[in-house]
């Protein structure tokens, strides 16, 4: 018999639970099942989101998933206890994704279709790649985690990038150029202001990662939770603003506590310039920015890339950047769609 399994919003003593769950699965697994925007949203009732829980006989929570349907492909991360695992509850919560997939992104709208189902793995563990080859899914996408050591003084990077920028886009070092000394002629870089710069930013963000699957979509209210978060430092939130006032580029940098709560490394958390401002030298001045700043407070600074995005491989590698861990998104393959 399948183990309960209820769908539907998650209250505060479930929300809580997930993430002890995910805890529990991170300290067998050494890397972390989910990713920051599913916990962010732990708390969030959502038409085009869904909240899946499986429980054991006495209610403990054992395995969780989320869907989110926002996108042009359905999105879903799940994780099991590690003390439930090859019991069913993986293929349980898959099949359950499959089929909310399916569902219109907004209940009630006509004219939607069902969308491609696509899973995480975090880590790119063998038991996860088993896993998802044995519901005959293959690998669509890979993200990089790149990482650098800092030295306390972190020096501007100096050599010229190619003469091919790459896109904009979550830490892909949009619009880097070479620019000497300070920001470029009718530009000038300061700290993000909270409150004042929130809808500005958005704006900018959504220009900057139109293509992107995940960050173009985050709306102020997503701002505002990272926000929230005792991590977030506007210091470390640097903006790129023209002589018109406008928000032109931006290098928001994210320090990660150890145990002790001392910085245990920096990331370049996200990085991107306005399509109309590339080109002008913006993204190295960015950059430089944010690593200076980490450079003060940890000893390692780390940032996540697509494995496709040869351009922005090729800037970060010249800026001293290397490949440390992999994240997998993981579909069924071309000939196995769905045909809705």
């Amino acid at each position: 018999m399948a183990p309960p399994l209820s769908i539907g919003p998650l209250d505060p003593a479930d929300q809580d639970a997930v993430r002890a769950l995910a805890d529990a699965a991170r300290g067998t697994d050494g890397v972390a099942p989910l990713s920051e925007q599913p916990l962010l949203r732990l708390g969030t009732d959502e038409p085009w989101l869904t909240h899946v829980v499986v429980r054991t006989k006495s209610g403990a929570v054992i395995g969780y998933a989320q869907v989110d349907r926002g996108g042009a492909d359905a999105s879903a991360e799940l994780v099991v206890h590690p003390q439930h695992r090859r019991g069913g509850v993986g293929r349980l919560l898959l099949r359950t994704c499959e089929r909310d997939a399916r569902l219109p992104q907004f209940s009630g709208a006509p004219g939607q279709r069902g969308k491609e189902l696509r899973v995480w793995a975090h880590g790119d563990t063998e038991a996860a790649r088993g896993f998802a080859a044995a519901a005959g899914y293959v690998v669509v996408r890979e993200l990089l985690l790149l990482s650098k050591p800092l030295s306390p003084s972190e020096p501007p990077l100096s050599e010229p990038p190619s003469p091919s920028e790459p896109p904009s886009g979550i830490a892909q070092a949009s619009g880097i150029a070479q620019a000497p000394g300070g920001a470029p002629a009718g530009y000038s870089v300061r700290p993000f202001v909270p409150g004042v710069d929130d809808d500005a930013w958005v704006t900018l963000n959504a220009r900057a990662f139109a293509g992107h699957p995940e960050q173009g979509r985050l709306t102020t209210g997503d701002l505002r939770a990272r926000m929230a978060e005792p991590w977030f430092d506007p210091a470390g939130f640097f903006v790129a603003e023209s002589a018109d006032g406008s928000l032109a580029g931006y290098h928001w940098t994210k320090l990660h506590a150890g145990v002790d709560g001392k910085p245990v490394h920096g990331e370049v958390y996200a990085l991107g310039v306005d399509p109309d401002h590339q080109g002008r030298g913006l993204g190295r001045v960015l950059l430089d920015a944010g690593l200076s700043h980490l450079a003060g407070q940890a000893q390692t600074a780390v940032l996540y890339v697509d494995g496709d995005n040869a351009a922005a491989l090729a800037v970060y590698e010249q800026a001293g950047f290397a490949r440390a861990a992999i994240d997998v998104q993981c579909g069924r393959p071309a000939s196995a769609r769905i045909k809705a």
